[in-house]
């Protein structure tokens, strides 16, 4: 983690803030896995064991994903950044940095439908898993929101140069940010609730 963070502290303009937006959401999984974990085995939870077992296998490969695309957005500014540093009279120079870009929209999007995903598994640990690790799911739900958003803004960036696919990307992405953000605002005040009357 303190390699990373010095990484990210650096001139470096990789990792960046799309890194973080994925690693976000894979803290956000974490996070959940963490709930299930205490929460299985419990008997006061054994009537939700099982379906807390297949939300833990869900954060547990979430999180694996997420921490995949943290590292494959890095990657992707820099084919992007490669790109634009071609000759400007080569004529592979275009097609390469819409190819670039085009990756660099797609990876962060997936980061957007993964945190989505997450979203909805902390609303099931809210309702379901153990009382005394609530504020670790509105924590986790927060994680999620921030990873969306995130993962939004590095979309943005690129879509200015995007040709193709730019509609479809754009659309998707609203679509997700404003799901995200009621959903995590949902299960936050559940959080809140569920904390205020215990």
């Amino acid at each position: 983690m303190e390699k990373f963070l010095d990484q990210l502290a650096s001139k470096s303009p990789t990792p960046g803030g799309g890194s973080v937006s994925a690693l976000m959401g894979a803290l956000g999984f974490a996070l959940l896995s963490m709930v299930c974990h205490l929460t299985i085995g419990k008997e006061r939870y054994r009537e939700v064991e099982e379906e807390m077992r297949k939300v833990m296998k869900e954060t547990e490969e979430g999180r694996k994903s997420l921490t995949t695309l943290a590292r494959e957005d890095a990657k992707a500014f820099e084919e992007v950044m490669a790109a634009y540093r071609m000759p400007k009279g080569q004529e592979e120079r275009e097609p390469a940095i819409q190819k670039a870009l085009l990756k660099a929209c797609q990876v962060p999007l997936d980061a957007m439908r993964r945190a989505s995903r997450g979203l909805h598994l902390a609303e099931i640990c809210a309702l379901k898993g153990n009382r005394n690790a609530l504020s670790d799911v509105g924590v986790g739900a927060l994680a999620f929101q921030v990873a969306a958003r995130g993962a939004a803004l590095n979309i943005q960036i690129n879509l200015t140069s995007l040709k193709e696919n730019r509609k479809e990307i754009q659309s998707e992405m609203e679509e997700i940010l404003g799901k995200t953000q009621k959903l995590a605002e949902k299960v936050v005040r559940e959080v809140e609730e569920s904390l205020s009357s215990s």
